[in-house]
């Protein structure tokens, strides 16, 4: 078993708390990310969904996430989401180029790569006005802030994945 955490960075121009739409535990936020199999290396070709109201029983006990056959090997992985270990993005950690972490992926067989991100993120203005439903899938988002008078943007969205100890508190 390794963990890995997805940690996520940007250039946020007047917002702050840039995260998932429901907060970075939302159920319904999906994460495509592509998955390396660990025993043959391939690479799955397109971005692979995973979210947490999304599970699946294990064949001993518990669920997980994902339960996924590598194409080439056909050996079987699974992916489990471990929420409660990320926070949001702040116009801080941006300016200083700082990642944000946001989720924790247990991940058995698979090694995740290459996050894309998509719809369904939010964050709010230094002036408190809130901007919901944010689609990155284009790479940048730009809107005005009516309140705070300014233009807000995210631009230069940067994703990595690391392999994380989760016994330790300082991820």
């Amino acid at each position: 078993m390794v963990n890995y955490m997805l940690y996520i960075s940007g250039e946020l121009e007047n917002l702050t708390n840039f995260q998932p739409r429901g907060g970075v535990d939302d159920p319904d936020f999906t994460y495509y990310f592509k998955l390396k199999c660990e025993n043959c290396g391939e690479v799955t070709e397109k971005e692979t969904c995973v979210s947490l109201n999304e599970t699946l029983p294990l064949p001993k006990k518990g669920t997980t996430n994902l339960i996924q056959k590598c194409k080439f090997c056909k050996r079987e992985g699974t992916v489990t989401m471990i929420p409660g270990r990320g926070s949001p993005l702040t116009n801080d950690s941006s300016e200083t180029g700082k990642y944000a972490p946001l989720m924790v992926f247990d991940c058995r067989g698979y090694e995740p790569l290459d996050f894309a991100f998509s719809s369904g993120w939010k964050a709010e203005s230094m002036e408190g006005t809130k901007f919901e439903d944010i689609d990155l899938s284009g790479g940048d988002f730009a809107e005005y802030d009516e309140k705070g008078e300014c233009p807000v943007m995210i631009s230069n969205v940067r994703a990595m994945f690391k392999v994380v100890d989760l016994s330790k508190k300082n991820l």
